[in-house]
């Protein structure tokens, strides 16, 4: 087991999002009318560091964003939520999303632009800030970031949203994807065999894995803390749980049910920071 702090870090993405509500998503030439609206740096990327901050104190997030009002409020508002932000700043806009959550809880997302993501090449970047890393989640970047991101952390957990980043051959310690996912799903097939688990998530259900030796198991949901409110951001702390859990040196299983409790925690709180699993809540319990 890891002692004293971790140091953690994300390489990836982030989207301006407008979140609010909504009595059920529209249907083709239908007007419905949201409430509640608010706007937070999100996306992947995002929401994975400010998890990982939470759970270690603080966290380093790698991405691009644009040279805009977007890119720019961005850094400060993750600065506020615990994220030390390392940007390259493109001649590009920010990526902007609209989330809209029904009375399920349940979130549809619709994006605006193309996803900026951190590349090796981009001299902003201070890919030394994660020398030394106990443990960092990749969800967007170039081959050469990752290779750079697994020559300076001791674990590698990544998204097949990573896409054309993975599959040259870089080992991964897990891969996170959702079972429902066929996005997802679709690039697991050239990348699996570089990762040493590859999980599975099920929402409720709880989830499965595969080990690259072909051991496979289940972990059982865990129940919120309260009532669900917005399941945006549930899958992203999941995985930043998960990664925190594998860099403490947790075995897989207990690593497992940390990352289900964030994803659970996430489910009650309003937007994707409203309420995550934090350091404070692990001590003197059980993952």
């Amino acid at each position: 087991m890891h002692s004293g702090r971790l140091k953690v870090a994300v390489v990836g993405h982030v989207e301006w999002v407008q979140f609010a509500r909504v009595p059920h998503v529209p249907a083709a030439g239908e007007v419905v009318h949201a409430s509640e609206p608010f706007e937070e740096p999100a996306g992947g990327g995002a929401v994975a560091a400010v998890q990982l901050a939470r759970l270690a104190g603080e966290s380093v997030l790698l991405t691009a964003l644009g040279e805009d009002s977007y890119g720019r409020q961005t850094v400060p508002r993750l600065n506020e939520l615990g994220v030390e932000v390392r940007a390259s700043f493109l001649d590009t806009p920010t990526r902007r999303a609209v989330t809209l959550v029904d009375d399920r809880r349940e979130r549809t997302i619709t994006t605006f632009g193309q996803r900026l993501e951190p590349r090796a090449d981009h001299k902003e970047l201070a890919w030394d800030a994660l020398a030394g890393s106990d443990a960092v989640y990749f969800t967007a970047g170039d081959q050469a970031a990752l290779l750079a991101t697994r020559e300076r952390t001791r674990v590698l957990v990544a998204s097949p949203r990573a896409r054309h980043a993975l599959g040259h051959g870089v080992a991964l310690d897990a891969l996170v994807l959702s079972a429902d996912d066929q996005v997802e799903r679709g690039e697991l097939a050239r990348v699996h065999d570089e990762a040493a688990v590859v999980v599975f998530t099920e929402g409720g259900h709880g989830g499965s894995y595969r080990t690259r030796a072909g051991d496979t198991g289940r972990w059982a949901a865990v129940e919120p803390p309260g009532d669900p409110v917005d399941s945006y951001g549930c899958g992203d702390s999941f995985a930043a749980g998960l990664t925190y859990g594998l860099g403490t040196g947790l075995e897989l299983q207990d690593a497992l049910a940390l990352a289900a409790r964030c994803g659970a925690v996430c489910l009650t709180g309003r937007g994707p920071y409203g309420r995550q699993l934090g350091g404070r809540d692990l001590q003197g319990s059980a993952p």
